[in-house]
């Protein structure tokens, strides 16, 4: 993924701090543990900051790779985890800048007293037993530029606190418990990567989107409902990469998808779309990859489609598609990797039997004459998939 998040971006953002920069970046890595300072001379900043890590460390209930052990003393600059660099306000003085305990299996919670650490840029916390709430206090993070809680244990509604902070853009809530709606206001500030996949998120995608600057947008594997918004188009200046997998959608795919002219991926597998593969996709010229598969689509794969010069996979199977036009019958000879099991093409085998495919195409779905809340799938293919024994079609 273009946002394949590694240590880099730490010397990114703390360069950046001593700089005083305020230039904005799309991309981010991970940096190596080399930029640890010599303990430096007391200051106030790193007398806050030693306040809120013991107080933090009080609250941490098991720690079994040690990574706080060293957590004594005033010299927070030289505890594991934790990386300072020049204040932005003052080259002179030194602050705690960054936090990584990625991967540490930690277990505790998070406590008010974090926000005392005003400097931090960088919040890595990715792969612990972290749970509860997050703390109101975040908000005084107004330098934090990424936060990543992914895979812990955090509860609660959407944290509307991370909405909050003016210099966020790279925010990773994936495989946690957050549950709820997700606010409108999240596609509305100039984040660059929203991942929020693998919670309890449930309720409607949002369907006033204003805009949003994100590049990797990933709602999978939620309980929302409904369709996917028109106004999805909104995205299209930015929009990279948006997986939308096993998110209870239902309804038609817009054919705005088709105006994300910026798309290298999309994926929008095991949902409960129905009606037929928007034409519109095919000015997705920087496509690569293609996930339809597990919903009712019927109809068409598009021609257009099909020449998309930087198709690399398409992936359709476990749905009801009748006819592919043209040079989809043989993607292969391009160098494309294809998966058409379980439709209703004829003459190509593993296929849903003539009785199933009858039951289905026997009832099209017209997107222009539908509203989204009426466009329920008649056979879900999870319902009618373990009822039909793989094998040829039956014609």
């Amino acid at each position: 993924m273009a946002l394949s998040l590694t240590f880099h971006v730490l010397i990114s953002v703390l360069v950046h701090l001593s700089l005083v920069s305020t230039e904005k970046h799309s991309h981010h890595h991970h940096a190596s543990h080399t930029l640890h300072p010599h303990t430096p001379s007391p200051n106030q900043q790193l007398q806050q900051a030693y306040h809120a890590l013991q107080a933090w460390k009080k609250v941490i209930y098991s720690d079994p790779k040690n990574l706080t052990a060293d957590w004594v003393g005033p010299s927070v600059c030289s505890y594991t985890g934790i990386f300072c660099a020049p204040s932005p306000s003052d080259p002179n003085t030194l602050v705690v800048a960054g936090i990584d305990l990625n991967h540490g299996d930690i277990a505790g919670f998070l406590p008010e007293a974090i926000g005392l650490l005003s400097d931090l840029a960088l919040i890595h916390l990715n792969s612990n037993r972290f749970c509860g709430i997050l703390p109101s206090s975040l908000a005084n993070l107004s330098l934090l530029y990424e936060l990543d809680l992914s895979n812990n244990r955090f509860v609660g509604p959407f944290p509307d606190v991370v909405l909050s902070l003016p210099s966020l853009k790279y925010l990773d809530l994936r495989y946690n418990e957050f549950e709820g709606p997700l606010p409108p206001k999240l596609f509305s500030n100039p984040l660059d990567a929203i991942f929020v996949n693998n919670n309890r998120l449930t309720s409607l995608i949002p369907r006033d989107f204003t805009g949003t600057t994100a590049s990797v947008v990933v709602f999978a594997n939620n309980d929302f409902s409904g369709c996917l918004p028109p106004t999805i188009a909104r995205f299209a200046d930015t929009l990279e990469e948006l997986l939308l997998i096993n998110s209870s959608l239902s309804g038609c795919l817009p054919p705005e998808v088709g105006y994300l002219y910026k798309l290298r991926v999309l994926d929008v597998s095991y949902n409960s779309l129905v009606g037929p593969v928007p034409y519109s996709l095919a000015g997705l010229g920087h496509l690569e990859q293609l996930n339809l598969e597990h919903n009712m689509f019927t109809g068409t794969v598009p021609l257009g489609v099909c020449v998309l010069p930087s198709l690399l996979n398409l992936t359709f199977s476990y749905n009801y598609i009748s006819e592919e036009e043209g040079i989809c019958k043989n993607l292969t000879s391009r160098g494309i990797a294809v998966d058409d099991r379980y439709n209703c093409l004829p003459d190509k085998p593993l296929q849903w039997s003539q009785k199933v495919c009858d039951a289905v195409l026997d009832h099209p779905i017209d997107c222009y004459d539908h509203e989204c809340s009426a466009m329920a799938p008649l056979v879900a293919p999870s319902t009618a998939g373990p009822s039909i024994a793989p094998g040829p079609s039956d014609t």
